[in-house]
């Protein structure tokens, strides 16, 4: 199976929703199979209110998903998979952002956090593989809390190294290697 037909690719894009320079929307424009979960236009903190973008955006396609999930993206995605049982092909589960940690400022606080059901983050093994990729350096996550979480989610934890966030702001437009992952979950 290539990354050009079969399943489908799915974004699920973190708290700033979609942004143009982002890997995922480049990957989305390059990918013929890829789609994302789209932007919230009221709710945008409400963990529940993505969780049901996210599954409606599921309930929209037909056959086998891969999840491609970035920051509160793999919040949204494992807050999710303990909700609901359709199933996943599997997930990319890139830069998790640890929100059970205080977050830099700009972005929300643990109190507007947990207002907003995003806490505590879902530990249980999920029912799809998965693989975790974390960096070293990321000010939203401690690599060692990721490993933690991927390894309770029962994903393969794949060390990408000092990528920041991997976004705009740590120098990511294009990031190839989520490609490369992808295969591995198809």
């Amino acid at each position: 199976m290539s990354l050009d037909t079969t399943p489908t690719i799915l974004m699920v894009p973190g708290l700033r929703d979609h942004v143009a320079e982002h890997w995922q929307t480049l990957l989305q424009d390059k990918l013929p199979n890829a789609v994302s979960v789209p932007p919230l236009e009221r709710d945008k903190l409400s963990c529940a209110a993505r969780v049901a973008a996210l599954d409606a955006a599921l309930a929209e396609i037909d056959g086998p998903v891969i999840l491609v999930a970035h920051s509160a993206g793999v919040m949204i995605t494992v807050h999710w998979a303990q909700q609901h049982s359709r199933r996943i092909h599997g997930a990319l589960l890139a830069a998790p952002a640890d929100l059970e940690a205080p977050l830099p400022m700009g972005y929300p606080d643990m109190e507007a956090l947990i207002q907003n059901g995003w806490l505590p983050i879902p530990r249980e093994p999920l029912p799809f593989p998965s693989i975790v990729g974390a960096s070293r350096n990321d000010p939203l996550a401690q690599f060692e809390r990721v490993a933690a979480m991927a390894k309770d989610w029962g994903s393969r934890l794949v060390d990408l190294g000092e990528v920041g966030h991997l976004n705009p702001a740590a120098g990511f437009g294009e990031w190839a290697r989520a490609e490369t992952l992808i295969r591995e979950l198809v």
